[in-house]
Order: structure tokens, then C-alpha cells, then sequence
């Protein structure tokens, strides 16, 4: 059964599947970034504010790991570009 796009039902539900995976694995990596952020840079307790320095770290922080992230995502692309290259030459 097709819907509207040419999808099946199995295309749309891997595609679903794939979209929630996504957002499991967004959400881990944002938690663990607000971890370590706060437990790295956030020290006193005693305002509701955070200091100058604390913010400063946290910016920090947080646009290091985000660039991490970002670098990881790339290598993962082109090495998987790579490995997809060297599936089809073999199998010609």
C-alpha cells in the first residue's frame, strides 16, 4: 500500500522510526551538554543569577561542544560516503 508520495507502509514507518532515533539521540546529546556545562562552570549557589564568569564558561562551554558535536557529524558523513564507495566498486 502507497501513500500519496509513493511511500509503503514500511518506508513510513523506517522513516518514522529513524525521526524518533533522531530525537532520542538529540535529546541525549543536550542533556549531557547541560550537565557538563553546569557541573564544569556553575559554582554558586548563592544567587539566582549566574556570575559573569560562570556565564562566560557556559558560553564556552556549550559552543565547544556543539562545535565537537558538529566535527563528529562530519567525519561520520564522509567516512560513511567513503565506506558506501568502496561497497560499490566491490560490487561491480
Amino acid at each position: 500500500m502507497f501513500n500519496n508520495y509513493g511511500q509503503s507502509f514500511q518506508e513510513q514507518r523506517m522513516q518514522q522510526l529513524m525521526e524518533q532515533k533522531q530525537m532520542r539521540d538529540f535529546m541525549r546529546m543536550y542533556t549531557n551538554l547541560v550537565a557538563r556545562c553546569f557541573g564544569d562552570c556553575v559554582d554558586d549557589f548563592t544567587s539566582s543569577k549566574l556570575s559573569e564568569k560562570e556565564l562566560t564558561c557556559s558560553k564556552r562551554c556549550t559552543l565547544k561542544n556543539m562545535k565537537f558535536n558538529e566535527r563528529i557529524g562530519q567525519r561520520f558523513g564522509e567516512e560513511s560516503a567513503k565506506l558506501m564507495e568502496d561497497q560499490a566498486r566491490m560490487a561491480q
